[in-house]
């Protein structure tokens, strides 16, 4: 019984520090582009180093 008295304390404090987490992440844009990153694995970049360096240039 006496072990209660540390782990209900111990567990609410657990389950703030997460949902605070949970909300931070939210809040600075972690979950707002959830398949992009998937989609960008797949994409095929062919091109070399110089060529992306010269499509730079061109685009200025």
């Amino acid at each position: 019984m006496e072990s209660l008295f540390i782990l209900i304390p111990m567990s609410i404090l657990l389950a703030l520090i997460i949902g605070y987490f949970f909300w931070w992440s939210g809040k600075s844009g972690q979950f707002d582009d959830l398949e992009g990153p998937a989609h960008r694995i797949l994409m095929d970049d062919d091109s070399t180093v110089e060529q992306r360096g010269k499509d730079k240039e061109q685009a200025r």
